[in-house]
């Protein structure tokens, strides 16, 4: 049964199940977090809205990528990325703290396309960093 475990394909399969359910997870707490419904405004054409919640899937992604790369066990990998996904969020109240003369959820949900992009680019951004730091 161990040889099944340690076969690719298997463990492959498993890095990607827990990948997977974890972005969705985790975009569902950001969608709490947030002021409107992510998918709502995808649906209507809300740029906005895409590229910022495709920064956080691009996010998430490089933050995984960098969990599997330097981890052999699907648990370490997890929690590396739940931590890397919690300094993710805490990047984008830093950006929201950092704007005070507008409302970051107001304007990205009005579809200002400026802010959806530099949105993308912190998640983006700040991902490296954090996958970075993964030992």
């Amino acid at each position: 049964m161990a040889s099944f475990w340690h076969n690719p394909y298997v463990e492959t399969a498993a890095y990607y199940s827990v990948v997977v359910l974890s972005i969705i997870v985790f975009l569902s707490i950001f969608e709490v977090v947030t002021r409107y419904n992510n998918w709502e405004e995808i649906q209507k054409g809300n740029l906005a809205v895409a590229m910022a919640t495709g920064g956080k899937i691009f996010g998430l992604a490089i933050i995984f990528h960098f969990s599997i790369q330097h981890h052999d066990s699907l648990i370490t990998m997890l929690i590396w990325g739940i931590f890397g996904f919690i300094l993710l969020m805490t990047g984008y109240f830093i950006f929201e703290f950092l704007t005070p003369k507008f409302n970051i959820d107001l304007e990205i949900s009005k579809d200002n396309r400026a802010v959806g992009l530099i949105s993308m680019l912190i998640s983006i951004g700040l991902s490296f960093v954090i996958g970075a730091t993964i030992v």
